[in-house]
């Protein structure tokens, strides 16, 4: 039952929040909403995992083989836990910033979170794709009717990316259907597909392009900078923490365990062009002057990382993208809020019109340095033992005779990521103030409230990762067992 609970609360949030008319109470009714689902979120994962609480299975569409079919195990159940816990920091974060028809705005914030959970639950192929849209349909809006000036035109490229992408998943998820024994959509039946060489390859391209829109992964990234710039900070948050983990988990739960052979046979393909993702996206970052363009190509190269690794197959590699889905998750949301932050009281994003905020601002300036450690994987930060897995995982690789050369450029990764990191905080935060950043304040209760939040789990799951590699480790093994042995004995 809590799995459906997950999905009905935002669902139900979200359509009660429309009807809201004073802005205080639809915040309100928003936090309060969002506080709810993480102790759902905390619950479930705490069930034991054979417990009936973490299915829910109702007929749906019977005469079409598909079925209301929800499960929490360990992937769905990190993934679920980071969109939880996301969403009440960013509320609290962004609650001093105004929305014309806020209520509106809310509503359509719940909504994409019913959508996003549902995404990560759904053990049917037609309810996922159904999820799917319903999670994008609200960030359209969000975007079109909160974001910047050229908003316009940069959502209509959002949409076109993620239709095409869309209608190819679609593709071949009723290819599959039609391949399945009893005309079923539900997730087994699709593992127990005995599909030849070629059908596996057509099938992996339609899905994986797909999902590698959605991370995005190179070269297939282009609408997420002038997206990222032009949403409200909150929606964008929505987009970076959470939103390109559909992607990346589309990947693991239904390409790799239904076509083995063909993710085997292309894994060299998607490893190279991961690693040439991350030094690309790394080099334009050290380049920029805005932050928010600055940050969305750090998301690139970090999700970059993480297909490079999830495609080396191995258990480190697998894990490390499980640990860093959610940890990649709450830094990322961290340093938007900084943006957020800066922006609302500063008027600009531009580095070069900023700076010495550390003298005004200093509580903001020590949160955010913890947060830009973890954002380049220090050690003692949640993000360096995620990290150190994925490239153990590729360096170990077996599925590639070029292990060592892609460890290597995904390790510059790290160093890249160092470089644009610190530069960042070198020209926000120190050197002489001016007169723009002279009369900056220091941030305000909710806003440290928010940034000491993320920083506690920065702290906490860097010294102790344990819970996070328990509640994943059965996953990785079965998810293993599927994507690897299955091909090699001809599935």
């Amino acid at each position: 039952m809590v799995t459906l609970l997950l999905f009905l609360v935002p669902l139900i949030g979200g359509l009660v929040s429309f009807g809201l008319k004073d802005d205080r109470t639809a915040r309100g009714w928003a936090l309060l909403v969002a506080t709810i689902g993480v102790a759902l979120a905390v619950w479930g994962i705490n069930l034991p995992a054979v417990d009936a609480g973490r299915n829910f299975h109702a007929g749906w569409m019977g005469s079409l083989g598909s079925s209301f079919s929800l499960n929490l195990d360990g992937l769905s159940g990190i993934l679920t836990l980071l969109t939880t816990i996301a969403y009440p920091v960013i509320l609290v974060a962004t609650w001093n910033s105004t929305y014309k028809k806020s209520n509106s705005f809310f509503g359509l914030m719940l909504l994409a979170q019913a959508g996003i959970i549902g995404v990560f639950l759904a053990t049917d192929a037609l309810l996922f794709y159904f999820f799917w849209e319903l999670a994008l349909i609200p960030v359209y809006f969000l975007c079109s009717q909160w974001g910047g000036e050229r908003r316009i035109a940069v959502t209509f490229k959002f949409f076109i990316y993620t239709f095409t992408a869309s209608v190819l998943m679609l593709i071949g998820i009723l290819y599959l259907y039609f391949q399945t024994p009893d005309k079923s959509f539900s997730l087994q039946s699709f593992y127990n597909l005995n599909l030849s060489t070629r059908e596996q390859s057509h099938v992996f391209w339609l899905m994986f392009l797909a999902f590698a829109v959605k991370m995005p992964i190179f070269p297939f990234h282009t609408w997420q900078p002038d997206t990222y710039e032009q949403s409200p900070t909150a929606a964008t948050m929505v987009l970076s923490g959470i939103m390109v983990k559909m992607g990346v988990y589309g990947v693991i739960r239904w390409v790799m365990p239904v076509v083995p052979a063909a993710a085997y046979s292309w894994g060299d393909v998607v490893m190279s062009l991961s690693v040439i993702g991350i030094i690309y996206a790394s080099i334009i970052a050290i380049q920029q002057n805005d932050l928010k363009r600055l940050i969305a190509y750090s998301s690139i190269a970090h999700i970059g990382f993480m297909s490079a690794a999830l495609f080396a197959e191995s258990t480190s590699g697998a894990q490390g993208v499980m640990m860093q889905m959610f940890n990649h998750g709450v830094n990322i949301i961290g340093l938007w809020i900084v943006v957020e932050l800066i922006e609302r009281q500063m008027g600009t994003r531009k580095l070069s019109e900023l700076g010495g905020l550390a003298q005004k601002a200093p509580a903001l300036a020590i949160l955010l340095v913890i947060v830009a450690f973890a954002n380049i994987s220090l050690p003692l930060t949640n993000a360096f033992v995620g990290e150190f897995l994925m490239f153990n995982g590729i360096f170990n690789s077996t599925v590639t005779q070029y292990n060592h050369v892609f460890a290597v450029l995904a390790g510059l990764s790290i160093i890249l990521g160092a470089v644009y990191t610190l530069n960042m905080v070198s020209k926000v935060f120190f050197g002489n103030t001016n007169q723009l950043t002279a009369r900056a304040t220091d941030i305000l209760f909710n806003e440290r409230v928010a940034l000491s939040i993320v920083v506690g789990i920065i702290i906490v799951f860097g010294v102790y990762p344990q819970p996070l590699l328990n509640l994943t480790a059965g996953f990785v093994d079965s998810l293993l067992k599927e994507a690897s042995v299955a091909q090699l004995i001809g599935k």
